[in-house]
C-alpha cells in the first residue's frame, strides 16, 4: 500500500512504524473473510481493510471525525484478521497508533470520558468489583433481563486450597483483578494442578492489574504505570533465579503481559525487565504440556464427558496458541468435540461486551447456537472474560479448562 504520511507523522516513530506496517498491505480483503465486526455489520468501514484504510487516511492528514471513531471503536482487536492475513500485517499495532492519535484529534464526550474511567477503576480493583459484585448479585433476581444477563451467578470455590509450601520446583503466577471474585476456583484449581507436578505457584501479592483493561480504553499511560508496578512486584522473585515462569491463566491477560517488552520499549529503567518478563510469561497449557503427564495418577470418569473447547482469541489469534490444551484434554480420555466457526470472537473482549452490546450479544448468540449444536456437557475455555459472557448465554457449564482438569487429579 503506497502511503503520503504528513510530515508531522513522516518524522516521528509512531509515523515510521504505521507507515511500514501499512505498506505490507496487500488490499486482498482476506481478512474481512475471518473479522466478527464485520460479519455483523457488512460495513466495510466496520472491518480491518476499511480500518486500516481510515487510519491511512488520518495520518496522511485528512478529516477524521467521531464517525472514524466509531468504526475503529466497533473493533473487538481479536487479531483473527493476522492468523488470515496472508502478508502479515501487525494490524493490531496500527489499530493502537490510528487509536492513540484519534483521542487526541476527536475529544470523548465527558459522560464517554467517565464511562471509560469508571469501567478501568472498577475492573482493575479486586476489592471494589468485588463489592459490587456481591451487591449486584444479591438484587440480581429482581433486576430487569437486559441488566440480569450482565451480572453473572455467584460462583463459591469448591476447591481446597494447595497448602504444600515445600515443592521442589516453583513459578509466579498473575491471579488477576476480577477472576477471584467471578470464578475462584480458577486460580485454586492452576495451584492443584501445578501442584501435582510439584510445581508451587507463587503469588505476588502487590502485583496489580495487567494494564489491559487501562490501554484498551485509551488510557496507555496508566497501562504503563500499571506495568511497571508488577515488573516491581515480580522481580524480587525473579532476581532469585528459583521460578522457572510466570504463569497468567487468562489469556487475555497473558497475550498483554507478553508484550510488555513493547508497552515499555522505550523506558530506560523497565525496558530490560520488560523484555525478561515477555520472556518467562506462559499460558499454563503451553508450560503443562512439557510436563510428563504420566507421573500424575488420574480419576478418570467410567464414561468419557462431551466436551468443546472455545478457545479465545487472545489464545488462538495473540499468543498463537494453536491445539495445545487440546492435547491436554486429550490425554484425561475426554470426547473433545469439535464445532463450527471456532475461529470467530465470542464478543467478550474485555470491555467490549459493555460499550459494544448490540455487536456482542450478536456474536455470543453466534458462538452458544455453534457450541449448542454439538451438544456438549460442557463449555470450556481458557479466558475469564470469554467464560463469564457465554455462561450468560446457555444453561450448559462454562467452566476454565483447568478447573475441568484439576477434577481428575
Amino acid at each position: 500500500m503506497q502511503t503520503k504520511l504528513i510530515p508531522l507523522y513522516q518524522e516521528s516513530e509512531i509515523g515510521q512504524e504505521a507507515e511500514s506496517i501499512l505498506r505490507n498491505c496487500v488490499h486482498c480483503g482476506f481478512c474481512n473473510a475471518t473479522c466478527p465486526s464485520y460479519q455483523v455489520l457488512g460495513d466495510e468501514l466496520d472491518g480491518p481493510r476499511g480500518r486500516i484504510y481510515l487510519i491511512k487516511e488520518m495520518l496522511e492528514g485528512q478529516e477524521v471525525t467521531q464517525e472514524t471513531r466509531s468504526h475503529l471503536d466497533r473493533c473487538l482487536t481479536c487479531r483473527a484478521c493476522e492468523t488470515t492475513c496472508p502478508s502479515g500485517v501487525e494490524y493490531h499495532r496500527l489499530l493502537d497508533i490510528g487509536r492513540s492519535i484519534i483521542e487526541e484529534k476527536v475529544p470523548r464526550s465527558t459522560q464517554e470520558i467517565r464511562t471509560r474511567k469508571w469501567l478501568a477503576k472498577l475492573l482493575s480493583s479486586p476489592v471494589l468489583f468485588k463489592s459490587l459484585l456481591r451487591i449486584g448479585q444479591s438484587v440480581r433476581p429482581v433486576l430487569p433481563v437486559s441488566l440480569k444477563s450482565k451480572i453473572p451467578h455467584y460462583q463459591a470455590a469448591t476447591l481446597p486450597h494447595v497448602t504444600d509450601k515445600n515443592l521442589p520446583r516453583a513459578v509466579l503466577i498473575l491471579e488477576g483483578c476480577v477472576q477471584d471474585a467471578l470464578v475462584p476456583d480458577i486460580n485454586l484449581a492452576t495451584k492443584k494442578v501445578f501442584a501435582n507436578f510439584g510445581i508451587e505457584c507463587v503469588s505476588a501479592t502487590s502485583a496489580l492489574c495487567c494494564g489491559a483493561v487501562s490501554f484498551h480504553l485509551s488510557d496507555e499511560e496508566k497501562a504503563r504505570a500499571q506495568a511497571r508496578a508488577n515488573i516491581d512486584a515480580w522481580w524480587p522473585d525473579i532476581e532469585k533465579g528459583q521460578c522457572e515462569a510466570l504463569i497468567v491463566n487468562a489469556s487475555g491477560c497473558g497475550v498483554f503481559v507478553k508484550d510488555y517488552k513493547t508497552l515499555l520499549k522505550h523506558d530506560e529503567n523497565y525496558r530490560d525487565k520488560a523484555l525478561r518478563i515477555s520472556a518467562l510469561a506462559k499460558d499454563p497449557s503451553e508450560f503443562l504440556i512439557q510436563e510428563n503427564w504420566n507421573q500424575v495418577r488420574l480419576n478418570v470418569p467410567l464414561v468419557p464427558l462431551r466436551v468443546a473447547f472455545h478457545p479465545p482469541c487472545t489464545l488462538q489469534h495473540g499468543q498463537k496458541i494453536n491445539g495445545v490444551v487440546e492435547q491436554v484434554l486429550r490425554m484425561l480420555d475426554v470426547t473433545l468435540l469439535e464445532f463450527t466457526d471456532k475461529h470467530l470472537c465470542c464478543g467478550s473482549a474485555g470491555t467490549y461486551s459493555i460499550l459494544q452490546p448490540a455487536i456482542s450479544g450478536e456474536l455470543k448468540t453466534r458462538k452458544i447456537n455453534a457450541l449448542e449444536k454439538v451438544k456438549p456437557d460442557q463449555i470450556l475455555t481458557a479466558n475469564i472474560g470469554c467464560q463469564s459472557h457465554l455462561s450468560t448465554g446457555t444453561n450448559t457449564p462454562v467452566r476454565h479448562w483447568l478447573e475441568f482438569v484439576a477434577e481428575y487429579m
